[in-house]
């Protein structure tokens, strides 16, 4: 039977499971292993599990050197802002070797970090930084929204030979949902149908998944049916079914915390006008993140970032001439 647990029990679940079944996964990081009541150090032994001096650089240059050499390391960087001080390594290191040795090298090592804290965590713990990642050839990046994505997606990552960012969001920690037993995983570039419908195709990440299926659910009241698709990777990403969706139901809204410039709605965007313009009946709407630093107080906070009322907002300005256009 499939076994109810938080988001941030399926990460810690996913790991311990592959650690116990693969010896070459090691994990480390800032402020874990601190002593050995530490739950992985007591089963793992400090061997496997380490912490690290405070530098990002120091952390993900190791990473990229043990993964060449056999291992499959996790790194725990807490805040995804921690690796902007390690970009060399996330995105002109890792991702190249590959290729450059003409496959002969293999970089199996996933990046691990929080993101997204809207809480009051203001401009430097907010914010969506996957945009820029989606665009590194040899980068996958993976972004769960309910904790069965979060331990198959660990699990995926972990065993793939390919540097992994995978992202988890700091607002999701808590929440819960079965996860299926036995050895699950789900595989990179498969996007879910989180909802079934009909009149208007939502797209969203991680926590903006939640808020989209709240908003899918007041929608229905009113009679407007709509369809919220989570990619769960963003790269690779699954165009295919996307584009399948607006070929049924016509409409288009990207919802996406990021800022629109830097988000991944704009890049799913440019996907549907290239491959599936001749489908849309409206033009692509998308819900994201005002132009400007996530601020402190929450009232605007919750001014910047998109919302529940914003997505139906946007969903009935591309629904309001559904019967014409039908």
């Amino acid at each position: 039977m499939p076994r109810e647990m938080m988001f941030a029990e399926a990460i810690a679940v996913a790991i311990t499971e592959e650690m116990q079944r693969d010896a070459n996964v090691v994990f480390y990081g800032q402020n874990m292993a601190m002593t050995d009541r530490d739950p992985f150090v007591r089963k793992f032994g400090k061997d496997r599990v380490r912490i690290t001096p405070i530098s990002e650089t120091a952390e993900l240059g190791i990473a990229v050197g043990a993964a060449m050499m056999g291992l499959r390391p996790i790194v725990e960087l807490y805040m995804s802002e921690f690796m902007l001080v390690a970009f060399d390594e996330v995105i002109n290191e890792a991702p190249r070797l590959r290729y450059m040795s003409g496959g002969q090298v293999k970089v199996p090592t996933v990046f691990k970090a929080g993101f997204g804290f809207a809480a009051g965590w203001a401009g430097q713990h907010s914010n969506c930084i996957y945009g820029p990642l989606m665009g590194i050839p040899g980068l996958k990046v993976a972004v769960p929204s309910s904790a069965a994505d979060a331990l198959g997606l660990m699990k995926s990552a972990i065993r793939d030979d390919n540097p992994v960012v995978y992202l988890h969001h700091y607002m999701l920690m808590l929440d819960k949902c079965p996860v299926p037993d036995g050895d699950y995983l789900v595989p990179f570039g498969v996007a879910d149908i989180k909802r079934a419908g009909t009149d208007v195709t939502i797209v969203a990440t991680a926590w903006m998944v939640k808020k989209s299926l709240a908003a899918a659910e007041t929608l229905a009241k009113e009679g407007i049916s709509a369809e919220v698709i989570d990619p769960r990777t963003l790269s690779p990403l699954d165009t295919k079914t996307i584009i399948e969706s607006v070929k049924k139901t016509g409409r288009l809204v990207l919802v996406d915390q990021a800022p629109k410039h830097a988000s991944a709605a704009i890049v799913i965007a440019g996907e549907v006008a290239e491959q599936g313009f001749k489908y849309l009946k409206a033009p692509v709407k998308m819900v994201t993140a005002l132009d400007t630093s996530v601020p402190y107080s929450e009232p605007m906070e919750s001014f910047v970032l998109p919302s529940e009322e914003k997505i139906i907002s946007a969903v009935k300005s591309v629904v309001g001439a559904r019967v014409a256009a039908d």
